[in-house]
Parts: C-alpha cells; sequence; structure tokens
C-alpha cells in the first residue's frame, strides 16, 4: 500500500506540473477549449504520465516490493524516500522547464536538446537567468516537492517494530508487520508471500501502462499517439510530458519510410526534388512565360555575389510592412529599417519557416532541406552526403564563407557549414583577432558579439573577399535574454513583449548593415536575402496558431536588377525555397536537390509550403492548410481563417490532391535521409 500511495503522490506531481503548463501558456491553448475538451486532454495526459511515472520509478518500485526481509530497516526505507524524491523531483523540474521553453518551440523538449547545444558553454548563466525570470516556477517547485516530502507514505512500521535479522533468523519477540506476524526466531512465511504476489500483480500492469495499454493490438505509445486527445497539433504539448518525450526518444529510428507508392517513378512523377534546369518547364503552364523560360536557360550563369541573411527570431509578426492588415490596419511593427528595405524588395503575401529552432533554419535556408520529426543535423542522417548553396556555387568559382558571432563550434553551426561546402567561418574568436572592431567589448555576455558591430565586420570581410561571393551570416542579439546594449537601453526601452526591444536594436543594426553595404564596389552585383530562423515570442492569437507559429519573413533584394519590381506576390514561400529561387536567379544550369521550388518562376497556384508540428504535418497550398498525421487528414482550414477555428476536412475539393503531393513529399525525404541520397541523383 506505501508503494501504491507514493506512486500517486507522482501522479499529484504531474498532474499539477501540466496544470502550471496550461496557466504560463494559456494563451496558445485558449482557442476552442472547453471545460470538456480540457478534461478529454487531461484525460489523454493521464495515460502518458503513467508511462512516464512507471518507467521512471521501476527501480524505485522494485526496491519497494523486494521480497527480502531484510529490507524492513531505516537506513533501506530512507534509501528509498530519497530515490522517490529525486526521480520524481527531476521529472517535476523538467516539466516545470519546458512550461517556459514551449513558447519557442510549441512543442515538448526531446533528447535532440542534449545534441543542440552540446557545444554551449553558457548554459548556466541562460538556466540562472530563466530562474529569476520565473521565480515563481521555483517556488512552485519547492512547495510541491516539500508537500512530497511530507506526504511520503512509509512502510508503516515504528522505529522500535524494525528487526534486525542474521542468517534468516529473526533476533527479537513477537512484532507484527504490515499484518503478519514475525514468530520468534522465524521469518514468516506469509510476508514472502505477500511480496512475491505484490511482484507478480504489478509486472504486468507496469508493462501495461508503460505500453499505453493491455491488448495486444496497442504498440508502445509514442508522442505521435498524444494527438487523438487533441483538436490542433499545438495541444499535443499539453497532453504530453517532458520526461515522457525524452525517454521516447533515446536512440530512437527517426526517420521512417511509410510505404504511400510503390514504385518512385509514379512518385517522382507527383513531387521530386530533383531540380534539372531545362526540364522544369513543367511547373509552367503559361506559353508566354514558356518563352521567357527558355530564352534564360539558354543565357549563361549569372556570377552575380549573394548574401544571405539569417536573421534571429525575427518573425513576421514584428514587422510593420508585412501585418498593414493587423489592428484593423494600425499596427505599425517594430523594424522601419526593414520596412524601407521590404519597399525596394520581393516578398510575399504567406511566407513561413520550415521550423521552430535555429538548427532546424540552417538546414531548410542554406540547403533546402525541411526538419520533418527532428532536426536532421542532430540525427545520425547528420553523416549524409549533403550539399547547398555554398556547395553549389563553390563549384561554380565563388568564394564562400558563414559568418556567426558566437564562438566557434557554438550550436553546431560550424560543423553545418563545413558539411556543406562553406570554405571560411568566422566566428567571435575571429571578430576579437581583428584590430579595428571592438574584440570582445563587443561580447553580449550571453551569446555572441552584439548585432550591430558583428554586421558592421560582416560588411567589411566581404569587401575583402574576391568576387563573385556567396556568403550567410546568422545575428544573435534578438534572443534571450533579450537585453540591448547598454549605450541603447534608453533609446529602446520596454514595450509591448520582452523581445520587441531587441528587435528595435537588430533592426537598427540591419539599417546600419545596408547602409554600409550600399557604398561598396560589390553590392550592386549582389542578391540579398533576409530570412528569420524561426519564430519568437508573440503576443497576436494569429501568430500563435498551429500555422502562425511558423510565420517568417523571406525578403529578396537585388539593387542591381531594374527589371525585378519591388512587390508583395501574392504566392507562398518557406524557408526551403531560397536556395532553389536565388539558383534560378542565377540562372544556374546543374541538377541539384532541392526540397523547395524556384519562387519567381513558379505560378502562384503551384507555390506551396510544408512544415512539421508534433507529430503533424501542415501543408499549406490552394489557399489552404492540410493537417496531416501520417496516415489520415486530421484537418483542413481555410487560409483566411486566421484564427483556424473551421474545420473544413471533407469540404475542399483539393483535399485529395494536396493528400496525394503531401504524401510524395513524406516519402521522398524519408527515403533521402534513410538512403544517404541527399545529392542530385
Amino acid at each position: 500500500m506505501a508503494t501504491l500511495g507514493n506512486l500517486l503522490l507522482a501522479y499529484v506531481l504531474y498532474f499539477l506540473a501540466r496544470v502550471v503548463f496550461l496557466l504560463v501558456n494559456y494563451s496558445y491553448f485558449e482557442q476552442g477549449l472547453t471545460a470538456s475538451h480540457l478534461l478529454e486532454m487531461f484525460r489523454g495526459g493521464l495515460v502518458f504520465d503513467t508511462s512516464a511515472i512507471l518507467v521512471t520509478n521501476i527501480p524505485y518500485i522494485v526496491l519497494m516490493l523486494l521480497p527480502w526481509h531484510r529490507k524492513e530497516n531505516p537506513a533501506y526505507q530512507n534509501v528509498c524516500r530519497w530515490l522517490f524524491m529525486v526521480v520524481n523531483g527531476l521529472a517535476l523540474a523538467v516539466n516545470l522547464c519546458d512550461s517556459v521553453y514551449f513558447r519557442y518551440t510549441m512543442r515538448r523538449t526531446t533528447t535532440t536538446v542534449f545534441g543542440e547545444f552540446s557545444n554551449e558553454g553558457n548554459l548556466g548563466s541562460v538556466f540562472l537567468t530563466e530562474v529569476g525570470r520565473h521565480w515563481y516556477l521555483l517556488i512552485v517547485f519547492l512547495l510541491l516537492m516539500w508537500a512530497v516530502w511530507r506526504c511520503y507514505v512509509t512502510t508503516g512500521l515504528r522505529k522500535s517494530d524494525f528487526l534486525t535479522a542474521s542468517g534468516g533468523r529473526i533476533q527479537s519477540s513477537e512484532h507484527k508487520v504490515h499484518g503478519s506476524e514475525f514468530k520468534k526466531g522465524i521469518v514468516p512465511w506469509h510476508y514472502n508471500v505477500a511480496a512475491l504476489l505484490s511482484m507478480v500483480v504489478f509486472a504486468p500492469l507496469i508493462v501495461a501502462g508503460i505500453r499505453g495499454g493491455f491488448t495486444t493490438a496497442v504498440r508502445p505509445i509514442t508522442i505521435s499517439n498524444a494527438n487523438q486527445y487533441v483538436n490542433r497539433p499545438i495541444e499535443a504539448a499539453l497532453v504530453l510530458n517532458t520526461p515522457f518525450s525524452l525517454y521516447r526518444t533515446i536512440g530512437k529510428n527517426v526517420f521512417v519510410v511509410p510505404n504511400y507508392f510503390a514504385d518512385e517513378i509514379t512518385m517522382a512523377k507527383i513531387y521530386s526534388p530533383i531540380h534539372r534546369p531545362g526540364n522544369d518547364l513543367r511547373l509552367t503552364v503559361d506559353s508566354s512565360r514558356l518563352a521567357v523560360d527558355s530564352l534564360q536557360l539558354s543565357a549563361d550563369m549569372k556570377k552575380k555575389n549573394v548574401v544571405v541573411l539569417i536573421v534571429e527570431s525575427f518573425g513576421r509578426e514584428y514587422i510593420g510592412a508585412l501585418n498593414k492588415t493587423l489592428e484593423n490596419g494600425r499596427y505599425k511593427g517594430y523594424t522601419p529599417c526593414v520596412d524601407s528595405l521590404i519597399g525596394r524588395s520581393i516578398t510575399f503575401t504567406h511566407s513561413y519557416c520550415n521550423g521552430r529552432k535555429s538548427i532546424d533554419g540552417m538546414p531548410s535556408i542554406l540547403s533546402s532541406i525541411p526538419m520533418f520529426v527532428e532536426p536532421f543535423f542532430l540525427t545520425p542522417a547528420s553523416m549524409n552526403h549533403v550539399s547547398g548553396m555554398a556547395a553549389l556555387l563553390g563549384a561554380e568559382g565563388y568564394q564562400t564563407a558563414f559568418f556567426h558571432g558566437a564562438q566557434r563550434g557554438s550550436m553546431g553551426f560550424q560543423a553545418f557549414s563545413r558539411a556543406t561546402g562553406f570554405q571560411q567561418y568566422y566566428g567571435r574568436e575571429d571578430y576579437n583577432a581583428d584590430p579595428r572592431f571592438g574584440g570582445d567589448a563587443d561580447f553580449d555576455g550571453m551569446w555572441a558579439i552584439w548585432d550591430e558591430p558583428f554586421l558592421q565586420y560582416y560588411a567589411t570581410k566581404m569587401s575583402e573577399m574576391r568576387q563573385p561571393f556567396m556568403t550567410a551570416v546568422f545575428t544573435a542579439s534578438s534572443h534571450h535574454p533579450y537585453a540591448v546594449p547598454e549605450q541603447y537601453k534608453s533609446t529602446y526601452p520596454e514595450e509591448g513583449i520582452v523581445i520587441h526591444k531587441c528587435i528595435r536594436y537588430t533592426d537598427m543594426a540591419i539599417g546600419r548593415f545596408f547602409e554600409r553595404a550600399s557604398r561598396e564596389p560589390w553590392f550592386k552585383n549582389t542578391i540579398f536575402v533576409l530570412t528569420s530562423d524561426h519564430t519568437n515570442l508573440s503576443d497576436h492569437a494569429y501568430y500563435q496558431t498551429d500555422l502562425g507559429g511558423f510565420c517568417s519573413p523571406i525578403i529578396i533584394y537585388e539593387p542591381g536588377n531594374a527589371s525585378l519590381q519591388p512587390a508583395v506576390l501574392n504566392k507562398i514561400a518557406q524557408q526551403i525555397d531560397i536556395l532553389p529561387t536565388v539558383m534560378g536567379m542565377l540562372n544556374y544550369k546543374k541538377p541539384y536537390l532541392a526540397f523547395g521550388i524556384d519562387l519567381l518562376n513558379t505560378p502562384a497556384e503551384q507555390t506551396w509550403a510544408v512544415n512539421y508540428l508534433n507529430g503533424i504535418y501542415q501543408y499549406v497550398k490552394h489557399g489552404h492548410v492540410l493537417q496531416f498525421d501520417g496516415q489520415q487528414t486530421r484537418a483542413i482550414y481555410s487560409l483566411t481563417d486566421s484564427l483556424m477555428k473551421h474545420n473544413l476536412k471533407g469540404r475542399v475539393p483539393q483535399q485529395p490532391q494536396m493528400e496525394l503531393e503531401l504524401k510524395a513529399i513524406i516519402q521522398q525525404y524519408m527515403e533521402r535521409m534513410t538512403q544517404d541520397r541527399l545529392l542530385a541523383d
């Protein structure tokens, strides 16, 4: 009974942690939240809590039920008590931590987080900063652990009841233990039988609880099973718990090939990631457009410079020029410099990132590889042969370099840049070694060199490169801990949510970069692309939906091309489109792999986007977003239904075709990941 009572305490901890998770992130879940639906999600949460509690507490259960009379002593029981406290205290801690981390990823943390931050030396500072900012969670943790300690159920023996044993003989007079009588000098058989029966009864219950059910048809539950209890993919995070997400992703085969299509030829006719300039004319249907494309394909490749700015957390939500209808036209945004840049650029009415982490954004933007299931660079597939914009252009005589103001190795970016063909990497150490700049005096104290000086360094280094060159920079300042340099604290005070002042600072840094670049001789021979790695904190309901959480800007600026008129094109764009679009602008002629499309040479009705959230694929096309769990469509919404309130499943004529196309994309991705086929055939 003591074991059962204490396991019930663990259930209470998990339940209260889920309540805290909901309260901290309520704005993400409030849409369509009713009492009955909340109960359904909490009922589903009980299934995942059972699995996590039983897995993490197996050592405790075994120690408590062991049919061995010598365990009936104070020291042994104290060991059991402390084991229970430590294991369930850690479970509570990671659940509470995810209450904060969720808003950045929109999902529960998995084991890939250890690979993502394996090279960071400042995680202690990050953790302490968040503890200070969310002090109330620390108080919740301490109060709950105190309550568990007080409520912990002992074996029921008084101190004077414990017996000492030697050689199987009890050196004491008669005592009663859980109703079984220790007769003088003899260990009663009732005790051993009762303990053995307890283990026999518990064993199948534990197995069933871990698997998620008793029947043989039940496979061990996984993260994706949470979707059966939710109406929206984002809600799966509320059903799950973090210990479950962590242990279910240890050493798992991330990429599993579905069998939607029996042969590759049929699948390739629907979708193929192999681009063959000259054969991609099937993407265009207008005869006049065909003539233009044919003329372009006959021309030589344009050796223009390519500059890609990946701006940390710079979501569409913050950009006034991309939100003219928000708040009835009164929304001004926080990016006057980027607003001005958009007035001279090509951008898109709908544009999305392909993941929710920095390590998702890098492959999507620079190699046209989206994030499905987990960041592929944190899986065994990272050993695949992979290309990207740097490798393709490097083979054409380009000088290539990647810039990131953090220490070398941070976030795995140096490894990624080298694997995808960047010839040079410039980080914090290189910035510090350049006497023309401020060195570590410009370090933000947490992650990297502040954006303003590092972007000036970026422009300076490009002026020292021979043309043509291809470079990418990853900024850092618009990020946790949401600080700006001391000299700008009065210029960019706190406003709105905590990230807004950082967005203003980074926007200024971008403006100063373009001001500097415009004076360089290489400026008008350059194609600039600006996007974000992912989105971040939000205070608008539209950007907190399943799809809204992926809204990132994609801005293409070519100052030396008078024929490329500034416009907001009524198209769907995504990060994986950046590589093929740039290669199209350069009139690149060789085959290459890219999961995206050339946005400027694809009709609007054929543009699309895809992303993955909590076991659900989201496919955007034909004015709708389809949510697919790998087997069936769960929902389909109109893009005009900005809050995703009206599920049109079964009522959209394009649904069967969208399902077919999405299946082809998924199978192509999984086959190529598992077969090391990420290069052009």
